[in-house]
């Protein structure tokens, strides 16, 4: 099933609405645009009406006598006219022009009794085209405001070329309705203008608050926790979920915590049957030295006894000293770091050991900006490397190398810090890779199998992590920890 953000739900909102409005103002046009037509429907029927009103009369006039007095046309048409409100009319003559004229509904100061000489002409016009077909002939001539609506019908009588015109109008676009249709658009208009641009706010203030919580979600953090502490966003609701968020990042920490804490406990109780077997062994082997020697009574033989026995301390105090850098918490004290110092003098702790052994070492680091330091415990880095350097000498021939590297890289948006420690030695025995770095593993038999356990706690500290590449043409180890600017 297809999710849609919300983003695009209220995007969708915005486009019915507006598609609403559109249907709603083409529905009012549509019912102004109606009645309007029926109001100059009607005004056309009463205009057509007056016209046969004025004929009837004319008619009436003719049969009680046959010559008609030209004064007599006046007030028979006005007559016509006053059962219409809004009519206007005369009578025409093809030869003469008008002669008669009545408006007896006006609502002027008085009687208006002057021919509108701005529809002249389409008076002239309707009342010849009357004449001519010998029929009623009605013409409309609409403006922006208004439709006028004249009707010319032919008159039959004792003088012939008569014809009796009326004249109206509709207003189409003037008065109340109009007003109302406006004032509606107007509403329509504003409503649909104000909702689309509370919307776009919205849109635009939300998408840019998701947008911050995303991309402090997405930042990189190089101390390696598990999710950031979210600023509030005002937003409310979101900020609900961004106090949940934190609220489960502070879980999430305290969490992490008492894994750790766990496992450094589970570690310790791995340790002790292997720390009783490392410790019992010089503890036997002075316990066996002191009994000859005071057996056998031989002061040369209770020296020799006695040099051995400190010997078996040395061993047991070296091996107590590496559980205590094992097991004790580390506290960083992270300063920028000179990488490519850093490796040289690690190099340089070991020169005599490598010239012993016909190693060479070598240092790359001409990748590694110049400017930019990352801020780590140089110190405990320090120890890391040498661990890491002591076993790639101890595994390498005369004749081989060792390399010292380091890179600023890029993983999936985070820049790391990469330092590589590879051998040209014989690689590592398979059946010791599955704890390579737990205590006491170990692939040499006078190693005690914590160093490479020290370097994993330095990385862990550091929110990093050690490794060995598997298919590298070298026995390469990498620690990976995050570049802390600056």
């Amino acid at each position: 099933m297809t999710a849609y953000s919300l983003r695009a739900r209220l995007l969708a909102l915005w486009v019915l609405l507006l598609a609403s409005a559109v249907a709603t103002a083409y529905l009012m046009f549509g019912f102004y645009s109606q009645s309007t037509a029926v109001q100059v429907a009607q005004a056309e029927v009463s205009v057509g009406r007056a016209c046969r009103e004025i004929i009837d009369r004319y008619a009436a006039l003719t049969r009680r006598t046959r010559s008609i007095a030209r004064a007599e046309l006046g007030p028979t048409v006005g007559a016509a006219l006053d059962l219409y409100p809004g009519i206007e009319g005369g009578v025409w003559s093809a030869a003469e022009g008008p002669l008669a004229y009545a408006y007896p509904t006006y609502e002027g100061t008085g009687p208006k009794t002057d021919l509108p000489e701005a529809e002249r002409d389409s008076i002239a016009a309707v009342n010849a085209q009357a004449l001519r077909v010998d029929h009623a002939v009605a013409v409309r001539r609409p403006s922006r405001t208004q439709v006028l609506l004249v009707q010319g019908c032919p008159l039959h009588g004792p003088e012939a070329g008569l014809t009796a015109w009326t004249m109206g109008r509709a207003h189409v676009n003037d008065g109340p309705a109009y007003t109302r249709f406006l004032a509606g658009l107007g509403f329509l208009a504003v409503t649909v203008l104000g909702s689309a641009a509370f919307l776009g706010w919205f849109l635009y203030g939300f998408s840019g608050r998701i947008a911050r919580v995303e991309a402090a979600l997405a930042a990189p953090r190089p101390d390696g926790e598990d999710l950031p502490r979210l600023a509030p966003t005002g937003e409310r609701e979101l900020d609900r979920l961004v106090d949940a968020l934190n609220a489960a990042g502070g879980r999430l920490r305290e969490a992490r915590a008492r894994v750790v804490a766990a496992e450094r406990l589970a570690a310790v109780g791995r340790l002790a049957a292997s720390i009783a077997h490392e410790i019992r062994n010089p503890i036997a082997a002075m316990r066996l030295k002191a009994e000859n020697a005071l057996v056998s009574g031989d002061p040369g033989r209770a020296t020799v006894a006695l040099e051995s026995m400190l010997g078996q301390i040395a061993r047991v105090d070296h091996l107590l000293r590496d559980l205590l850098n094992l097991t004790q918490a580390r506290t960083l004290t992270r300063t920028p770091t000179d990488i490519a110092a850093l490796l040289a003098d690690c190099a340089r702790l070991h020169e005599d050991l490598a010239s012993a052994r016909g190693v060479r070492i070598a240092i790359e680091a001409d990748a590694l900006p110049g400017a930019d330091r990352p801020q780590i415990d140089g110190a405990q880095i320090a120890r890391a490397l040498d661990n890491l350097l002591l076993n790639a000498l101890q595994h390498t021939q005369a004749g081989g190398r060792v390399r010292l590297g380091a890179a600023r890289v890029t993983v999936d948006g985070a820049v790391r810090l990469h330092l590589q420690v590879a051998d040209t030695g014989p690689g590592i025995d398979p059946a010791v890779r599955p704890g390579l770095f737990e205590p006491f593993v170990t692939g040499r038999p006078d190693g005690t199998g914590l160093g490479l356990a020290i370097v994993r706690e330095i990385a862990l500290a550091h929110r990093g992590t050690v490794g060995l590449i598997d298919d590298a043409p070298e026995t390469t180890f990498v620690l990976d920890l995050p570049w802390r600017p600056s």
